[in-house]
C-alpha cells in the first residue's frame, strides 16, 4: 500500500508530517512529493494521499486511490461528488484543534469580560483610569455546534462556573459541562439566552449564513459574537450593521468571508472587535497530532474497519 504526502501541505509541513508518520510506523511505504511534477509521477500508484488540498483532476489520475487523509478539520473545498463517484474515502483531522481553539475562545471571553480592550486603549493613551471587570460566572455562553471543539470550549468554561448552553445535531450525546443542549431547531433559544455566542459548527449548506440579521437581532445588545468556525457562517455585512447600530456588544473573529481580511474592511477599526488572522487552531503540536490521527486511520484502513472522522 503506497502512501503519498503531497506538496500541497501548508506552512512547509510536508517533510515534518512525513517524518512524524515514519517515526510512528517506519515500515509504511511512504513517499513525500516535494514538487507538483514529482507528485504527478507518484499519484498514479498512490493508494492513500495525505494533503491539505486536492487539485482538480487528481482523482481521475489516480487509478488506485482509495483514501485521502485531509490535514484539516474543514473539507468544504473538496469535491465530494467526484470522490463519491470513484469510491474514495475522505477523512479529516477533526479534534486535533480542540485544545488550542478552546484556549483561544477562553482568551476572547476574558478579553471582553475583564475589559482588556479598554486596558490596551488606555495604555496607548498613557491613561490611568481604574475600571471594574466582570466575571464569567455571571454569564451564559452559547455554543453553536457542540462537537469536539465546542465540547472543549464548554470544558474550559467549567472552572469559571459559566452556564453553558448549545446546539448539536444529535443532542442525545453531550458532555456534563453543557448545562442545556438543543437540536438545531433550538438555535433561537440559544441566541436569546447567550451573553457570548461561540460559533463552532462546520460550514454546510445548512450553516452558511446561519447568523444573519435576524439571528443577530435575537442576540442581546450587549452580547459578544465569537467565530472560530468559518467566515461564511456569519452574514458579515449584517454583523457590521449590527455593530454600527450598537445592537451588539462586540465580536471576536478568527475567520472571515474573505481572507486575508481586506484592508478596507470596517472591522479593522472597531474598538469592539478583536480580529485574529485565522490562527485559533495553531499549535506547536499540530503535525504530531496529524500523524497520530493518520496512523490510527491507517491501521483501521488495513483492517477494513470504519475510518475515524470520515466525511465521504
Amino acid at each position: 500500500m503506497t502512501v503519498v504526502v503531497t506538496p500541497y501541505v501548508l506552512a512547509g509541513g510536508g517533510p515534518i508530517v512525513t517524518e512524524e508518520i515514519r517515526a510512528r510506523r517506519p515500515n509504511i511505504d511512504l513517499e513525500h512529493a516535494e514538487s507538483e511534477d514529482e507528485f504527478r509521477e507518484l499519484v498514479a500508484d498512490a493508494d492513500v494521499l495525505v494533503t491539505h488540498r486536492l487539485p482538480e483532476g487528481v482523482p481521475e489520475a489516480a487509478d488506485d486511490l482509495e483514501w485521502i487523509q485531509a490535514l484539516s478539520a474543514g473539507t468544504d473545498f473538496y469535491d465530494y461528488d467526484a470522490l463519491t463517484d470513484r469510491d474514495i474515502a475522505l477523512t479529516t483531522v477533526s479534534g486535533i484543534h480542540a485544545k488550542p481553539i478552546g484556549q483561544q475562545v477562553l482568551g476572547y471571553l476574558l478579553h471582553f469580560e475583564r475589559r482588556f480592550d479598554r486596558a490596551v486603549a488606555q495604555q496607548q493613551r498613557r491613561e490611568w483610569d481604574r475600571y471594574t471587570g466582570g466575571e464569567l460566572g455571571d454569564r451564559t455562553v452559547g455554543i453553536v455546534g457542540v462537537g469536539a471543539i465546542g465540547s472543549q470550549v464548554a470544558d474550559y468554561c467549567q472552572p469559571f462556573d459559566v452556564r453553558v448552553i448549545g446546539t448539536k445535531r444529535d443532542p442525545s450525546d453531550v458532555l456534563d459541562a453543557v448545562d442545556e443542549i438543543f437540536d438545531p431547531d433550538g438555535l433561537e433559544t440559544v441566541l436569546a439566552e447567550s451573553d457570548y455566542l461561540v460559533l463552532a459548527c462546520p460550514l454546510t449548506d445548512e450553516t452558511r449564513g446561519l447568523i444573519d440579521a435576524d439571528a443577530l437581532a435575537t442576540l442581546g445588545d450587549d452580547a459578544i459574537l465569537v467565530n472560530i468556525a468559518r467566515g461564511a457562517v456569519v452574514d458579515q455585512p449584517a454583523l457590521v450593521e449590527a455593530l454600527e447600530a450598537d445592537e451588539l456588544g462586540g465580536a471576536a473573529l478568527d475567520v472571515f468571508e474573505e481572507e486575508p481580511l481586506p484592508e478596507e474592511s470596517p472591522l479593522w477599526d472597531r474598538d469592539d472587535v478583536l480580529v485574529t488572522p485565522h490562527v485559533a487552531g495553531s499549535t506547536p503540536h499540530y503535525w504530531e497530532r496529524c500523524a497520530d490521527v493518520f496512523v490510527r486511520n491507517y491501521e483501521r484502513f488495513r483492517e477494513g474497519e470504519a475510518l475515524e472522522n470520515r466525511v465521504v
